[in-house]
C-alpha cells in the first residue's frame, strides 16, 4: 500500500468515525453520566475530593484499578461495582463505533454506512 493510498484510507476512517460517534454520542453520553454520576456518589460517601472521585471513577471503569483509592464501605464497593459494569459497556461502545469506522472505510469509502 502506497502513502497516498494510505493517507487516503486514514481520511475514509476518520470521517466514518466522526460520523459513527455523531450517531451514538446519546448513548455514549449516557452511559459517561451514569458512570459519573456513581463514582461521584462513591467520592462523597467516602469523603474523597472531587478530582479523587473523577479520577476513581476512570481507572475504576477502565478497569485498571491502580489500587491508591479503594473503598472501604458496603456501598461504595458495590457503585464500583457498578462503575465497572458501565465502563465496560463504554470500551464496547467505543470498539464497536471504531470498527464499524474502519471496515466503513476498507469497504464503502468512508460514507459511514449510509450509501448515496
Amino acid at each position: 500500500m502506497n502513502w497516498s493510498a494510505r493517507k487516503t484510507l486514514r481520511r475514509r476512517f476518520l470521517v466514518a468515525l466522526g460520523h459513527a460517534i455523531h450517531v451514538t454520542w446519546p448513548v455514549l453520553s449516557i452511559l459517561l453520566a451514569i458512570q459519573l454520576a456513581l463514582g461521584l456518589l462513591a467520592g462523597f460517601i467516602e469523603g474523597w475530593s472531587f478530582g479523587d472521585a473523577v479520577y476513581f471513577t476512570f481507572i475504576t471503569g477502565l478497569t485498571i484499578g491502580y489500587g491508591d483509592l479503594v473503598p472501604r464501605q458496603g456501598l461504595t464497593r458495590a457503585l464500583a461495582i457498578g462503575i465497572g459494569f458501565f465502563g465496560l459497556f463504554v470500551t464496547g461502545v467505543i470498539a464497536a463505533i471504531a470498527v464499524h469506522a474502519m471496515l466503513s472505510a476498507l469497504t464503502d469509502g468512508g460514507s459511514g454506512g449510509e450509501r448515496s
